[in-house]
């Protein structure tokens, strides 16, 4: 079993299209979405939920009012505000746990909060594990490693040889929860100074957990000289451009029809898309 990640310095690159296309060209793959901050990789896949989970992410701070005396010990250690009226606030509250240790009646416990909800899904690609935070929900690797693990039990249990991730963006607690142990990384990143910034980043992070990463350019024929800027910078470092994708109309047409780019179009991106799949699956493998 082989596991490839999809991931970007930042969100907006591509990279989800990327991957709903890469599904619908492998066909023999489990798919994990794991951007559960920004989760739309089912807008392209067409789901249909075969099991929901609750996802408990962390701790809020309850008061039992049969216990509290209202002696205000509370209000004067929350840092966030998060105790009115000796009650609180699950939306303010951080779960530190300084109010519990400070009350001297032990009337504040540390309850799990539900944060939200992971899924797996069955999809004409194959079967999509894929998660949805509550409103105003920290994602802090948590959901991320869940997903990820479930994808690997469905795929052993399916025997699929193949997991195809859409990561997190970024080089947060998420992007590492979701690349470390990975097989092959794909760095996806745009023509743009920041795109350049950001793609040098994620490759540090990379290289720090030594996982191979691969990098393909979005977009590359908007701005040329900066493309051939990057280009140079990824040589400089040993990261090869695997894949070079030019803007195409065609793209907006697919997203816009929730369906993977290669089902609705053989443009220039569509042809690009291809060819990138085949040297992945010459470097990670896989049907």
């Amino acid at each position: 079993m082989k596991e490839l990640v999809v991931v970007s310095g930042k969100g907006g690159t591509g990279k989800t299209s990327l991957v709903g296309a890469f599904a619908a060209l492998c066909k023999n793959a489990v798919l994990a979405d794991c951007d559960v901050d920004a989760a739309d990789l089912h807008l392209i896949l067409q789901p249909e939920i075969q099991e929901q989970h609750e996802f408990y992410g962390g701790h809020k701070a309850q008061i039992r009012p049969e216990k509290c005396n209202r002696c205000g010990k509370c209000l004067e250690v929350c840092r966030f505000e998060a105790i009115n009226e000796f009650k609180v606030n699950s939306f303010s509250c951080e779960g530190c746990g300084v109010c519990s240790r400070a009350c001297p009646e032990e009337a504040i416990v540390m309850a799990e909060h539900l944060s939200g909800h992971w899924f797996i899904s069955a999809t004409p690609y194959g079967p999509l594990v894929h998660a949805r935070l509550g409103l105003a929900e920290d994602n802090s690797g948590k959901l991320v490693a869940q997903v990820r693990q479930m994808a690997k039990t469905v795929a052993f249990d399916q025997k699929k040889d193949l997991i195809l991730t859409d990561g997190p963006p970024g080089i947060g607690c998420p992007v590492i929860s979701a690349i470390t142990g990975a097989d092959l990384v794909l760095v996806v990143a745009e023509p743009t100074v920041a795109g350049l910034h950001d793609l040098g980043r994620v490759l540090d992070l990379t290289a720090y957990f030594r996982i191979p990463a691969l990098v393909c350019l979005n977009k590359w024929d908007l701005a040329p000289e900066k493309s051939e800027e990057i280009e140079t910078y990824c040589r400089e470092r040993g990261a090869e451009v695997a894949g070079k994708i030019p803007f195409d109309v065609e793209v907006f047409k697919a997203v816009a029809s929730g369906r993977p780019l290669v089902e609705v179009s053989q443009g220039p991106a569509a042809q690009a898309v291809q060819e990138l799949w085949l040297k992945l699956q010459t470097r990670i493998g896989g049907d």
